[in-house]
């Protein structure tokens, strides 16, 4: 283990403004010449006596426990001094002091794909960050998120239905997964050769400051940030303003302008963000990196015919029903058939997995 990573441990936990332990690495270089300063040296560039207290009396009992930790296998504490610490993100104007990782920690430095939106996705937001996780994954890009419920969430699984890795970034510390109902999610993303980081404390709780702080992780590790869906004001367009600054690609998929969840995109396509409508839209910018990917796989085109099993009466029915909500009464209106017939034929229809009943109506999912 790196013998300055507990001085860089000790730097992570003093209590103390990130601004304050930045301007006292620029005066001493690195941590361990500043926790071996004398008192008349803090005392001369401006330190009070409480900085100076927490400064000479480390809580040492929490970096040791860390450091058990990360003796653990499939465990690690990466200082921004390490050579495994992400290049892309040490790039960055703010990269962590430290990250703490499960899983493959190689992963880190490979090519990356951040995909982030609402928490509140519609069915159709879901199936497409499913399906781009998916194919980007074939295509040699590693898929990072936030492990937060809807689009999150749909981009890991995505990733993983192609059995490739991905990598969760948290809001919380490692040992306490947020939110709960993703507990398994995790497993599959470590069983997977996957990875999960964060750069606060092992049991570090879920806070309103902590999730800004994560999406410029995010952005940081990638060469780009997808948008799948996204209200106007969403911290989704923190992650994209994240990539913005750090030279990063941003590309958004449009959506209905009914819906509040594709006003977030629509205004980043407006800033000059990339419109989405297949993979390649993604990869031909990519290319421009060296290297970036290898594989030629292509997305197959999708498929727009209606399926062979459908009767004239499902089929005139489905024709009505889009990708935005249509209420019942409006089906009956338009094709014509009884409330009975209707209904009868959406059931079918939904158990069969072509539509799905939200909130208001019906919306096509395939």
């Amino acid at each position: 283990m790196n013998h300055h990573l507990p001085y860089w441990l000790a730097l992570h936990h003093l209590p103390m403004s990130r601004r304050k332990m930045l301007c006292l690495l620029e005066h001493f270089s690195t941590p361990e010449q500043l926790f071996r300063a004398h008192k008349e040296e803090l005392l001369l560039i401006g330190a009070s006596m409480a900085e100076i207290q927490a400064i000479q009396c480390p809580n040492w009992k929490v970096i040791e426990t860390e450091l058990a930790w990360a003796n653990k296998p499939y465990h690690a504490i990466l200082s921004l001094q390490d050579d495994s610490y992400p290049p892309l993100l040490k790039q960055t104007a703010d990269p962590p002091f430290i990250l703490y990782v499960k899983g493959d920690q190689t992963v880190l430095s490979r090519k990356q794909l951040a995909m982030v939106g609402s928490r509140k996705a519609s069915p159709t937001g879901i199936k497409n960050a499913e399906q781009f996780a998916y194919h980007l994954s074939l295509a040699g890009l590693v898929i990072t998120s936030g492990f937060a419920l809807g689009i999150d969430t749909a981009s890991h699984r995505g990733a993983l239905a192609a059995k490739r890795v991905t990598i969760g970034v948290f809001g919380t510390g490692l040992n306490h997964i947020y939110p709960a109902i993703n507990r398994k999610l995790v497993q599959e993303v470590l069983d997977h050769q996957g990875a999960l980081l964060s750069e606060f404390p092992l049991d570090a709780p879920p806070k309103a400051i902590h999730f800004p702080l994560r999406n410029r992780i995010i952005a940081g590790l990638s060469l780009g940030v997808l948008v799948v869906e996204a209200a106007r004001k969403s911290g989704s367009l923190i992650t994209a303003h994240h990539a913005l600054e750090y030279g990063r690609e941003v590309f958004a998929i449009p959506g209905s302008i009914h819906h509040l969840t594709s006003r977030g995109c629509h205004y980043l396509i407006k800033q000059g963000a990339k419109l989405v409508e297949c993979m390649e839209d993604i990869l031909e910018e990519l290319n421009g990196f060296k290297g970036v990917l290898q594989s030629k796989n292509k997305q197959p085109p999708i498929d727009q015919s209606l399926p062979m099993d459908f009767s004239k009466q499902e089929k005139d029915l489905f024709e009505q029903i889009g990708y935005e909500i249509i209420p019942i009464d409006m089906i009956i209106l338009r094709t014509g058939l009884t409330r009975s017939e209707v209904s009868s034929i959406l059931l079918s229809l939904e158990l069969r997995g072509y539509i799905q009943t939200v909130s208001g109506g019906y919306v096509r999912i395939d």
